[in-house]
């Protein structure tokens, strides 16, 4: 909701402005500066990026605006969830975890955390590393790199979008100069008409750079940062499972190595260690009772 009401404060503001100043809205209306602008920027995207990123594009533009927050809830399951993986690791061994990180959907553990259970990056960043750790013996440092690689790797597939829609954002201005050009050129060949005429093609091939520049700063160069701010935020709980696995196989007790990753939260929806330890409490006393 918030990024839609700052879209739309944009537009009011800047069309509010032109108003303001006695201009005709009529004028801004042209569609062949928008199928230039726009088919030269969407064109582009095409050209110089694979499916699989502009997929992933298609799907981070769709998240920035119907994304709910990841507030105590989400983060409550998150830790939660690795609390009693790695509780069963130590009353039973990480063979006993077979029958829920094989298939997730299915297991009664993960259905118990339906919030952490549709992230779809996250569910196999857990799934994956516990399957190494039951492999073979792996040390602290050792899991440490392949999960700093593992990350690494993650970030930059997950930022691509945003760089390119970046990237694209940049050009705007100089598609709205090819729109203006082509303008211009449409100009010169009714020079001979009357005042009126020539003026109005002006006017329309101004409104491509102004379209290019508007498109450029008031849309994509935001969008493109809050694409790049959910990845943060996304990163951010997979950089608590990587601290929380660490910690565990370093030999710290379970309480301890969840919270080493809760540390890694975001400093605004990360909660106290007393509240995880409120969450333990209730968890171990449903347990008992149970």
């Amino acid at each position: 909701m918030q990024k839609i009401i700052g879209s739309l404060f944009i537009v009011a503001c800047v069309l509010g402005g032109y108003a303001m100043a006695n201009g005709d809205m009529r004028v801004l209306w042209q569609p062949a500066e928008m199928v230039i602008i726009l088919g030269a920027g969407l064109g582009s995207l095409i050209v110089g990026n694979p499916k699989e990123v502009l997929l992933e594009m298609c799907s981070q533009i769709k998240g920035v605006f119907v994304l709910k927050r990841r507030g105590e809830a989400f983060q409550r399951q998150l830790l939660m969830l690795l609390y009693e993986l790695l509780e069963m690791v130590e009353a039973g061994g990480l063979k006993v975890l077979d029958a829920h990180i094989e298939e997730p959907e299915q297991s009664d553990l993960f259905g118990r955390y339906p919030l952490i259970l549709q992230e779809k990056n996250l569910m196999a960043f857990i799934a994956d590393n516990f399957r190494l750790m039951a492999m073979g013996k792996i040390s602290a440092h050792e899991l440490e790199g392949f999960l700093e690689q593992e990350l690494d790797a993650m970030e930059h597939a997950l930022l691509q979008p945003s760089r390119s829609l970046h990237k694209i954002g940049e050009a705007m201005p100089g598609f709205g100069i090819l729109a203006a050009i082509m303008g211009i050129i449409i100009t010169m060949g009714s020079i001979g008409g009357s005042v009126a005429e020539i003026g109005a093609h002006v006017a329309a091939a101004l409104v491509g750079t102004f379209l290019g520049i508007f498109f450029c700063y008031c849309l994509m160069d935001p969008l493109s940062n809050a694409m790049a701010q959910r990845v943060k935020t996304e990163l951010s709980a997979l950089e608590c499972v990587r601290t929380t696995l660490v910690a565990h196989v370093a030999g710290k007790p379970t309480l301890l190595a969840v919270d080493a990753g809760r540390k890694l939260i975001e400093q605004d929806v990360k909660p106290a260690f007393k509240q995880l330890e409120t969450w333990v409490n209730r968890y171990e006393d449903e347990r008992d009772a149970a």
